[in-house]
């Protein structure tokens, strides 16, 4: 028996270290971090106690504004993406399941392989692609007749964010896709021959055997989707710097500005955290109101 228990031990032992160095022990430091004063050239200064949180909540300083500003801005980009990574990424993979066996991995690849390209990559091709003069796709509408005069989209709102937007759904949503097939394959085929015969159509299909078989797998992706939303930085640093007017200029961009070229970890830290609280109860909030569908069903 205690050799099975340090056999375990052993397995587990290297989850917990890395655990301790790259999660628990950083974020326990950057606890402590947000109530001091703390800058990058003069180190600790001293506890301030919760004075960094006051400052960015209560207060009308700099850091409140550049702290609301960055959450709203991720707000809305959570808003403008979710939706269509995660209802575009289950259209895909619907259409997937109904191709046939020999293509079906065809197009499967093709989806996915954006999502194997650089952040750097996909905003280097989306600039090219949608800048306001000499755009690939401003150039083609106007030789098309689509359009008389260039569209501003990296230039003004809210053609700007219809650029992030698009970069981000092009790069990331055959992450989901497949998710969504492979829930999908999990599916008895039989339920689809059964209630074809008693006549259901698509829509029928969908609500009463295909969203309850991939419903657990819908909100994970829901849930990982709205998460990984919420950390956004390559995209509008790379593309739009923030602008225009840092009108694009998401939280993750505040805190690295605080922290860098106001030279203040205190408050960047108080921002990561509060900036995590706000991920923590969206999750909280997401799950249960998915906890209660499921009890109502």
């Amino acid at each position: 028996m205690a050799k099975k228990k340090s056999t375990a031990v052993l397995f587990v032992l290297p989850f917990i270290t890395f655990f301790l160095l790259f999660w628990m022990i950083p974020f326990l430091y950057g606890a402590y971090m947000s109530v001091s004063k703390y800058s990058l050239v003069k180190g600790n200064e001293g506890l301030v106690g919760l004075g960094n949180y006051v400052k960015i909540l209560f207060s009308s300083s700099m850091y409140h504004k550049s702290f609301m500003l960055g959450l709203k801005n991720t707000v809305v980009f959570v808003l403008l993406t979710t939706p269509f990574l995660v209802l575009g990424s289950l259209a895909l993979a619907l259409l997937l399941d109904r191709l046939p066996d020999r293509i079906r991995g065809i197009f499967r690849t093709i989806y996915f392989a954006s999502y194997s390209a650089s952040v750097t990559a996909v905003a280097a091709v989306f600039v090219w692609m949608m800048k306001g003069n000499g755009g690939y796709l401003n150039n083609m509408m106007i030789n098309m007749g689509i359009i008389k005069k260039a569209i501003p989209w990296m230039e003004q709102q809210p053609f700007v964010w219809v650029s992030l937007a698009a970069a981000t759904v092009w790069w990331t949503i055959g992450y989901n896709m497949m998710l969504f097939v492979n829930a999908l394959n999990e599916i008895d085929t039989q339920l689809y021959e059964a209630s074809a015969i008693d006549g259901a159509n698509f829509w029928t299909q969908l609500r009463y055997i295909i969203f309850p078989g991939i419903k657990h797998i819908f909100f994970f992706v829901l849930m990982t989707t709205i998460i990984a939303s919420f950390n956004v930085y390559g995209q509008p640093r790379l593309m739009t710097q923030g602008g225009p007017g840092d009108t694009t200029k998401p939280l993750i961009m505040s805190i690295t500005s605080t922290i860098m070229d106001r030279n203040d970890l205190g408050v960047g830290s108080a921002m990561t955290i509060l900036m995590g609280i706000v991920i923590v109860l969206c999750s909280i909030g997401q799950y249960y109101l998915t906890k209660e569908k499921d009890e109502l069903r």
